[in-house]
């Protein structure tokens, strides 16, 4: 930390303050000797009947002070994914600005602990940067500790970050933020990355990131998402290392909007599905489920893409004496394993009586219909009595399973939201 002229003169005045008193001239004299050596420019010094509150003539330094941690002073080939960290002692208020070598202020904010200070996007590769940290204490005046840094040249292994969901598109209740990643994350990085990214809600709903793969982290709240919320979540990788010499190609930010409160709820045992809408009984719908050799899953699954017209084509899972090739109407896709809701008009005189399907929910054509025009992707449908469970990375399985468990999916310890 560079030390300032005030604290130089602060020190010696000190010293000085401790010596014997031994004439008049003699104390004239020190006085002339140190005035000259601890003034610049030759100019008179001021006496303590000019300035109440100076000892000796020298003026006390600020409380409070700044070291900045990192990056280092002079520091070159810094990411560009770069944070400013400091430390403060006696500050009531910490203010940062970074500069690019043309004096450009650079755009970011300070953390909840006000000890890291975070550009809102990823540096320039190659460009020297000046960053100053004043800290004010409580007697109001500001102390300046500044420093630079170069980061470094781009690098030529660049990850590609990518978010599933775009700006303003609306989703169901039950839909997780998922993000994806064109390499794997090895797991020493994901801690890292998940520093980078944040989410914020309106109103504010306590949620968590799940790494559900090392390509893939999703983020749900710890109970739906409340009907008409707005969600923003940012991702600050670019930049940012991700191990072997691999950086993060980009930054990105998504904001979304939750629609109405859509819930479906599929009883086995009675053969039919419940559509509620905030909170109101809609629809019941009788169902044809998934026939005891080829049971529809138990649990909680969500709509994750809807097909008005597709080909349901089997014979490469099933082969030729099993398999099957049909054409599908008002298909909505639940699992990758390839449970859907779908229009089934050869089991209508079946459903709401007997399970004959694959594993999917069959409807009638009116019903299939009705539900493709109602449903977003991310509503949740909830399966029960069936023969076999969800399982777990079969599809956005998000839901099927308790928030302890989730919680655990996380790469930074989980901290639950502070109760009001």
């Amino acid at each position: 930390m560079r030390v300032s002229q005030n604290e130089s003169i602060r020190s010696a005045g000190h010293r000085r303050g401790g010596r014997r008193r031994v004439s008049a001239t003699a104390v004239l004299a020190a006085v002339l000797a140190f005035t000259v050596a601890c003034t610049s420019g030759g100019g008179g010094g001021t006496t303590n009947d000019d300035a109440p509150g100076l000892s000796g003539g020298v003026e006390d330094p600020p409380k409070a002070s700044a070291v900045i941690t990192a990056p280092v002073a002079d520091a070159k080939d810094v990411p560009a994914s770069t944070a400013v960290t400091f430390t403060t002692d006696q500050a009531t208020e910490t203010t940062v600005e970074l500069t690019d070598a043309a004096g450009e202020a650079v755009e970011g904010k300070l953390d909840e602990e006000g000890t890291t200070w975070l550009p809102t996007g990823a540096l320039e590769y190659g460009e020297t940067y000046t960053v100053t940290v004043t800290a004010t204490g409580d007697d109001g005046r500001p102390s300046e500790t500044t420093s630079t840094f170069t980061t470094m040249a781009k690098p030529s292994k660049q990850v590609r970050v990518t978010s599933f969901l775009g700006d303003d598109q609306v989703v169901g209740v039950g839909m997780p933020l998922i993000v994806r990643f064109g390499r794997e994350v090895p797991e020493k990085y994901r801690a890292d990355v998940q520093r980078r990214m944040t989410v914020t809600s309106e109103p504010a709903q306590e949620g968590v990131w799940r790494w559900s793969s090392p390509t893939e982290v999703r983020y749900r709240p710890k109970e739906f998402w409340q009907a008409g919320s707005t969600v923003s979540y940012r991702v600050q990788t670019g930049g940012l290392p991700m191990g072997a010499g691999w950086f993060g190609r980009n930054d990105l930010s998504v904001d979304i909007k939750v629609g109405r409160e859509l819930l479906m709820s599929v009883d086995n045992k009675a053969k039919k599905m419940t559509v509620t809408r905030d909170g109101k009984v809609v629809k019941t719908i009788p169902v044809s489920l998934g026939k005891k050799s080829t049971p529809s899953s138990s649990g909680t699954m969500l709509v994750m893409e809807k097909l008005r017209k597709t080909v349901f084509d089997t014979f490469d899972e099933l082969g030729p004496e099993d398999g099957y090739r049909t054409k599908i109407d008002y298909a909505q896709r639940l699992t990758y394993g390839g449970e859907f809701i779908h229009a089934a008009p050869w089991s209508e005189g079946q459903q709401g009586r007997t399970n004959v399907s694959h594993g999917c929910v069959n409807v009638s054509m009116a019903n299939g219909a009705w539900l493709f025009e109602n449903t977003r992707v991310g509503d949740p449908i909830t399966v029960k009595g069936t023969e076999r469970r969800l399982q777990v990375g079969n599809g956005w399985t998000d839901w099927a399973m308790d928030w302890d468990e989730y919680v655990k999916g996380s790469a930074l310890p989980y901290e639950p939201a502070a109760d009001n």
